[in-house]
């Protein structure tokens, strides 16, 4: 009949010590499979549907398809829409489907009850922000140079307020059908290389009309910030599919040397296709056929 360890222990000091052998062996082949299974790119809880905490908060991470595990990486701190979480951004085509092709880390957090105070400077999502970024660079090999911020809707609001505060980390803005709600803020911070994305049949976060109903009102701020003339530099037309197409608007002689991107479609309230693909192509000096 097989014993077990505890029969075999002539004295109970030496079973003690021979059950906490055991114990320790245990814990240390499970660590080792562990690590083994997810290596130290993907902690355990912190990776997509499984959030990275923060204290009483966290966010949600998705890495590009080819990561060495190794090089540095860009980052795209995507802010979602209104009553969403970082859950549906790691998991959305014109989002998470951009950055995983484009070689680019997508930090997703999430807004307190689904929402974002984007609206005063000493906004305290500001803060967690900057914390999300902190605790991602003591994680993985991030590139600083290369921060890129992103937002839809209310998230596109909390991506101003954040660039607006924040701007000497911000590479590029990524701001799609939302502003902040005056097109004058004091912004310490900056100058920072904007591209925004809005549509003028917009019913939920309206497109801003300049006074005499302008198109270019909506980038205000970035352009007075920037140095740039008034008037737009170039005007040019482009298109992802028939039904999505763009006028865009560049401010490309800004005494900052950070341009300035407004395009502007005839739709509603959403993330056209491809867009965020677009502007990471050409902020990365991508090759779409290459990619693809």
């Amino acid at each position: 009949m097989n014993s077990s360890p505890l029969s075999r222990c002539p004295r109970a000091l030496r079973c003690v010590g021979g059950l906490l052998s055991l114990l320790l062996f245990a814990v240390g082949i499970d660590a080792t499979l562990r690590s083994a299974t997810s290596g130290e790119a993907f902690p355990a809880g912190c990776k997509e549907q499984a959030p990275c905490l923060i204290g009483e908060r966290g966010y949600h991470v998705k890495f590009p398809d080819d990561w060495d595990g190794v090089s540095k990486l860009p980052v795209l701190l995507h802010f979602h829409g209104w009553k969403r979480q970082g859950t549906l951004i790691v998991r959305h085509r014109r989002i998470a489907g951009a950055t995983r092709q484009s070689g680019v880390l997508l930090l997703a957090p999430n807004g307190l009850r689904g929402s974002w105070d984007f609206w005063d400077a000493d906004s305290a999502d500001v803060d967690f922000a900057r914390a999300v970024l902190a605790d991602a660079a003591k994680r993985w090999p991030i590139d600083e140079d290369r921060i890129f911020v992103s937002g839809y809707s209310y998230g596109s609001a909390m991506a101003w307020r954040f660039a607006c505060q924040e701007g000497d980390r911000v590479a590029q803005v990524l701001a799609v059908s939302g502003t902040l709600p005056s097109q004058y803020e004091d912004c310490p911070t900056g100058p920072v290389a904007v591209r925004h994305v809005h549509g003028t049949s917009d019913r939920v976060m309206d497109f801003p009309f300049g006074p005499k109903g302008e198109h270019t009102y909506p980038v205000t701020l970035w352009w007075e910030k920037n140095g740039c003339g008034d008037a737009p530099d170039s005007v040019d037309q482009w298109a992802v599919t028939e039904r999505d197409a763009f006028t865009r608007y560049t401010w490309t002689n800004c005494t900052s040397g950070k341009p300035v991107t407004l395009d502007v479609h005839s739709r509603g309230h959403f993330i056209p296709v491809g867009w965020i693909q677009r502007q990471l192509d050409e902020i990365l000096g991508l090759d779409p056929q290459e990619r693809s």
